[in-house]
């Protein structure tokens, strides 16, 4: 049986912060001390269910954020289809469904 990690750098993953808040980035670099996130996103109500809309206003939407490990409840590695919808609107490429 293989047995995969959780999820590594360079994966989409899904992030629940201490405030509450969802959001979900692509994987930087994971230390004792903090995660570094690019591009991200987080989860809002919109009138067909859930949007994205970026972690932040003020910055580059190319920002890297860095977070404090202590904000974080949990990270794991996005569902396909949120990791896909991720990388559509980020890049604007649109996957193929399988």
């Amino acid at each position: 049986m293989i047995i995969e990690a959780p999820y590594k750098v360079g994966d989409i993953v899904s992030i629940k912060l201490s405030s509450g808040e969802e959001m979900i980035a692509k994987l930087e670099e994971e230390t004792a001390t903090h995660i570094s996130l690019n591009k991200p996103l987080i989860l809002v109500a919109a009138e067909q269910g859930v949007g994205l809309s970026p972690f932040m206003f003020t910055v580059s939407p190319d920002a890297k954020v860095r977070l404090n490990i202590n904000s974080i409840i949990c990270v794991v590695k996005s569902a396909k289809d949120a990791g896909d919808t991720y990388i559509q609107q980020t890049t604007g490429i649109h996957l193929a469904k399988a």
